[in-house]
């Protein structure tokens, strides 16, 4: 069989490729006849990925804490990008919409599942001993899931629920940001002083948390919901998908975290503090904060009633 002419429409597209970009097709053909074969490990970084995994202590369940909270911060960037996708979306429809919401929800489905893993697949007594290696440093400092928080509502719905009447949207972000619910757990509101846990945290990340609350301020997932048409924003299936991905992330991811935590801390063995120095348990519980990513899409007495009897 002759291939000429598959090959010349090959080619004839390669050609068109390059020269959108302003490449010379020819160079780029002559890389492919030195290049190697691509392989799995290659293209997956195995190496790399495998040799992140740095113990503090000699203990073998530190292994099992270490690799879970990178495969979360794995997890975490691919629910930003799918979360991007719709911030960057132009003729943003429902069925567009609806699949990345539910793509989304099924990445926090599994990661509350998976809280298993740590509940059940770490000694008690280890967990006990290498976490106090970790001091001052906390699962509360993921940056990627707070920016997920940001990219899902608008900024309002993130406020300590204590201020969010005296905070509006001509409120300067570095104020904002001084009242953004999980400050409660490192800062002191009547003196102002901070943890040592968020001092660190701001310190790396405040800058860049200013900067993606801005970029996301106007087009967060709340945001380009409300801009949908009217009868759009009815749509059963989305609403559903929308409201499923609310109460996954800030009630039931939230609590399988809180009970894994509360399994550790409270065992009994320990101080029963953090390791961060947080008040976990206000900080962490949903019916405290009350943090709803869309609050218009649930009634008055669920929004009454958020977190409680669980």
């Amino acid at each position: 069989m002759d291939d000429t002419q598959h090959f010349d429409d090959i080619i004839k597209q390669l050609q068109e490729k390059y020269t959108k970009i302003d490449q010379d097709t020819d160079d780029h053909l002559y890389g492919l006849l030195y290049s190697k074969p691509i392989t799995y490990w290659d293209y997956i970084q195995t190496d790399a990925l495998l040799n992140l995994q740095i113990q503090r202590t000699t203990l073998p369940d530190e292994m099992v804490f270490i690799a879970y909270h990178q495969i979360n911060e794995l997890i975490f960037k691919m629910i930003l990008w799918e979360i991007q996708q719709v911030a960057e979306k132009e003729n943003l429809n429902v069925e567009f919409f609806e699949n990345k919401i539910m793509r989304v929800s099924r990445y926090f489905d599994m990661l509350t599942t998976s809280f298993n893993i740590m509940r059940e697949g770490m000694e008690i007594e280890q967990y006990m001993k290498f976490r106090y290696t970790l001091t001052p440093a906390s699962g509360f400092q993921s940056a990627q899931y707070r920016m997920i928080e940001f990219a899902s509502t608008e900024l309002i719905n993130l406020i300590d629920y204590r201020f969010r009447k005296t905070i509006d949207r001509n409120t300067p972000f570095e104020h904002a940001f001084e009242h953004l619910y999980w400050q409660a757990a490192g800062k002191d509101y009547k003196t102002g002083k901070k943890s040592t846990l968020l001092v660190n945290f701001e310190k790396r990340y405040k800058g860049d948390f200013i900067r993606f609350m801005q970029t996301y301020n106007t087009k967060n997932l709340w945001s380009r919901f409300k801009e949908l048409p009217k009868e759009d924003q009815q749509d059963a299936d989305l609403v559903k998908a929308m409201r499923h991905f609310d109460y996954t992330v800030n009630i039931t991811w939230v609590m399988a975290h809180y009970n894994a935590a509360k399994h550790y801390i409270e065992s009994g063995t320990g101080d029963g503090e953090a390791t961060g120095g947080s008040d976990w348990k206000k900080y962490m519980h949903p019916k405290y904060q009350k943090r709803i990513f869309f609050p218009e899409l649930w009634s008055e007495k669920e929004l009454e009633n958020w977190g409680e009897n669980i």
